[in-house]
């Protein structure tokens, strides 16, 4: 019982696994601000009432185990982090005094699971993520090999 929450009349444990990418899986910009989304994300879900489990930002997509409370709507959820973090970028990176007008940096909607009892099975699979991308990435994307004859 340790990992439910409690509110005046409800006791609750509601974690979701989030995935959203970047507008056309932009490998360049996100790089830039990786680093330091993942202290924006904490701090927006804070100001919702939510806590972020873990999370981990990658090249092309964020995956975010996320406790959310009954009452919030996911979408709404989501929807806050996702805005509130691109007007971040726009105004910390891209030296924009307005808010991110006619632009996007997040692709329209989101892929949400329940987590639920296998918790753990989520978070090794997060955690595991990357280090398959980068893999895959090193077989497919082989750098010129020296060693490699051309035909």
């Amino acid at each position: 019982m340790e990992d439910y929450k409690s509110l005046s009349h409800t006791k609750w444990q509601c974690k979701y696994h989030v995935i959203f990418i970047p507008k056309y899986r932009r490998r360049k910009l996100f790089g830039v601000v990786r680093r330091e989304l993942g202290e924006v994300f904490h701090r927006l879900a804070e100001q919702k009432g939510c806590r972020i489990e873990e999370g981990h930002i990658m090249p092309d997509h964020v995956h975010m185990p996320i406790s959310i409370p009954p009452k919030p709507a996911v979408s709404s959820v989501v929807g806050y982090i996702k805005g509130k973090s691109a007007i971040h970028v726009a105004r910390h990176f891209l030296k924009k005094d307005r808010n991110y007008a006619g632009r996007r940096l997040w692709a329209r909607g989101f892929f949400i699971d329940r987590v639920g009892r296998n918790t753990e099975v989520i978070r090794r699979y997060i955690r595991e993520q990357e280090r398959e991308d980068r893999r895959l990435d090193q077989l497919e994307f082989p750098l010129n090999n020296p060693n490699q004859n051309e035909s």
